[in-house]
């Protein structure tokens, strides 16, 4: 086992790491590698029996059905989810957070009293679109077009490469309403409603398990009575929830590096080579260690940040640049555990191979590592 460094998480987030790490080693982790072999999201399996244990609605309120707890609580329990599977840490990121806490800090009574209760006890999936093919960092530059028709909305328009998609009962949808930044709106969008429709799968390296996919919008018919948040108030709405996205899926950055460390050490430990096991060599020493400070160096950052959160302290910046530090750092642990196995860490036989696909991911999603490098540059230059 890897030593257990007191980041002084608290009883709650405690007690959420303790029950989770419990449920990932018992119901996530047996079937991790089927998950990524057949590209297959074991909603049936793993769904409800989460909502059983809160995990969905770690910080939805109590009075709304939720655990009422934080951010760090959260990315405990994100980070335990994708130890076990990075795939189902995903697809549980994106309900739990992307959908389900940006319903719980926009929606009106009305809007969470009708789909919380079967997000956060997992009867349903949850997703949130607002990338396009032609709109990924430039968000704002998306075109899917919400048009005011009586009392309702006719939307028209793609969106892509969405989390979650083709099992999703409950979408939080971002539209164009108007014109430029100030004209974007957050709807609630049903899989029944008319007009609406599941694209082309796509087809990833890694994540395999997590499904991700076009949405299609044909004249999809909109109730008005399900715009969430101010009418062309949308822009405020999605960059307020980057921010606790960005916080806990670096979680699942997290669980990879400490997936790593959990094969290669009792491996080190094991292989045999000129006499002696490959872990009393001081380069594999070395490069243990540096794994080992690659992951508690992002712990570190991330549980700060998820703290900042929960005290109402976020910055934009260390958002971005916990998750930059936490995906960076499991990109290169993900390589070095490949090597530490050596020719066996190149087959599937083992599956540091998954870990290095899957790390990759988190370069790319939730706003690429350039962007969060400009992000982070831009705020401290004062540019």
């Amino acid at each position: 086992m890897t030593p257990d460094f007191d980041f002084a998480l608290g009883e709650d987030a405690r007690m959420i790491q303790d029950a989770a790490r419990r449920f990932a080693t018992e119901r996530i982790a047996p079937i991790a590698a089927r998950i990524d072999a057949e590209d297959w999201f074991p909603r049936q399996e793993l769904w409800p029996a989460m909502g059983e244990l809160g995990l969905h609605g770690i910080t939805v309120p109590q009075e709304d059905g939720g655990l009422g707890l934080g951010y760090l609580e959260h990315v405990v329990a994100q980070e335990e989810v994708a130890r076990a599977s990075a795939s189902i840490g995903l697809s549980y990121g994106a309900h739990s957070n992307l959908c389900v806490n940006q319903i719980r800090r926009w929606a009106n009574d009305e809007q969470k009293a009708l789909y919380l209760p079967k997000l956060i006890s997992g009867e349903h999936v949850g997703s949130l679109a607002m990338s396009e093919a032609g709109a990924g960092s430039d968000v704002m530059s998306m075109k899917l077009k919400a048009e005011k028709k009586g009392d309702r909305y006719i939307l028209n328009g793609t969106k892509f490469w969405i989390t979650n998609a083709p099992y999703a009962d409950t979408l939080v949808v971002y539209a164009r309403t108007g014109e430029g930044s100030k004209g974007i709106t957050a709807f609630l969008i049903e899989k029944q409603y008319k007009g609406f429709s599941i694209g082309q799968k796509i087809d990833k390296v890694g994540m395999r398990g997590s499904p991700t996919a076009e949405l299609v919008f044909d004249d999809c018919e909109v109730p008005e009575d399900n715009v969430m948040g101010p009418l062309n108030g949308g822009a405020a709405v999605l960059m307020s929830g980057l921010d606790y996205e960005r916080t806990v899926l670096a979680g699942i950055q997290l669980g990879i590096m400490q997936a790593c460390l959990d094969t290669v050490l009792p491996y080190v430990r094991e292989r045999r080579q000129f006499g002696k096991p490959v872990g009393a060599f001081q380069l594999m020493q070395a490069k243990v260690a540096d794994m080992y400070v690659a992951l508690n160096s992002a712990r570190a950052y991330v549980y700060a940040v998820a703290r900042a959160c929960d005290a109402g302290r976020t910055t934009r910046f260390d958002a971005a640049g916990a998750i930059l530090l936490a995906s960076e750092n499991a990109v290169r642990v993900s390589l070095e555990a490949v090597q530490a196995l050596g020719g066996a860490g190149y087959t599937r036989d083992w599956p540091v191979e998954r870990y290095m696909r899957d790390a990759k991911l988190l370069d790319i999603g939730a706003g690429t590592n350039e962007i969060r490098r400009m992000l982070i540059g831009r705020e401290l230059v004062g540019a």
